[in-house]
């Protein structure tokens, strides 16, 4: 047996940096003081959710890897605790910006950095304007307790991600994440949606999923978003096992035994039946073209 506890958290922000950070650190030891020993914190969590408004001034809120004061505390948060921790910023690299993630194992150590592939543009979800595209491409880590991939939001609904980090030995997948209601449209509600996504990449890869989201309403200039929560763990046949509400702070955690998992994904021959070579139009954008390289 090895079991691992998983743990999702979700809060809201607002421009009191310091104490968002604060806030974050208070998740981390609740987390902790419940077994987790993976804890996944929201994305962006240093601020609220930027994105909404086109501001040149807002670029200021990025910070190289090594020069991040967030991650600094992080670090030292998970040396104390003994904790792994995937950690959601705002990168800056010379002229490039990204949509980062920095895993953090339990000595503090900054494994390897992670910038998120897929940008979205819309309604009240302007990322184009601050993030290059990701250039790292997908990433898996080998921290103390468990090989893990961790994408970012927008990745999380395409299902490429998640099978990369599965090929790639991932054996928990973890989706920091923004999301909440549609400016344009007050109807669209894409909770449940975004939820079964997800639910489906733990199922088709037989391992679990951890996802982190925001909550609280959060009013820019261009637009208003109210994020919905509801952060999830889900098990390795897309069940999912804990989740919270859409509007109240949460810390959730379950507990895995990844050999058992390893040796039901070997059982079950969803790896085993792969047939890459059949899947050339999956290189593609529109199912017949190959991309030139």
């Amino acid at each position: 047996m090895r079991n691992v506890t998983l743990a999702a958290t979700q809060t809201s922000c607002t421009w009191d940096r310091e104490a968002n950070v604060a806030t974050a650190e208070r998740l981390v030891r609740h987390a902790a003081r419940e077994g987790a020993q993976i804890i996944l914190l929201q994305e962006l969590f240093e601020t609220p959710y930027f994105c909404q408004d086109q501001k040149q001034e807002l670029f200021a809120l990025a910070a190289p890897v090594d020069d991040h004061p967030v991650l600094r505390r992080m670090s030292a948060l998970a040396a104390e605790l003994q904790v792994v921790l995937p950690v959601s910023f705002f990168e800056r690299a010379n002229n490039a910006h990204y949509n980062s993630l920095a895993m953090i194992d339990v000595d503090g150590r900054i494994l390897g950095t992670y910038r998120k592939s897929h940008i979205p543009d819309g309604p009240g979800y302007q990322e184009k304007y601050y993030f290059n595209p990701g250039d790292t491409g997908f990433q898996v880590f080998k921290t103390r307790y468990a090989t893990i991939g961790a994408a970012i939001c927008w990745d999380q609904w395409f299902p490429e991600s998640a099978r990369c980090m599965a090929l790639m030995g991932a054996e928990v997948l973890f989706y920091p994440t923004a999301i909440g209601s549609e400016p344009q449209d007050a109807g669209i509600d894409s909770r449940d949606h975004w939820q079964r996504v997800m639910q489906g990449h733990a199922g088709a890869n037989l391992m679990p999923l951890v996802a982190s989201n925001r909550i609280g309403v959060e009013k820019a200039e261009a637009s208003s978003i109210t994020f919905y929560g509801s952060s999830f763990i889900a098990g390795p046949q897309g069940e999912k096992v804990v989740e919270a509400p859409r509007d109240q702070e949460a810390v959730l955690t379950a507990t895995f035994d990844l050999d058992r998992l390893r040796a039901a994904r070997a059982s079950w021959g969803l790896f085993r039946d792969r047939r890459p070579e059949l899947y050339d139009p999956i290189l593609t954008l529109d199912g017949h073209r190959q991309i030139r390289r």
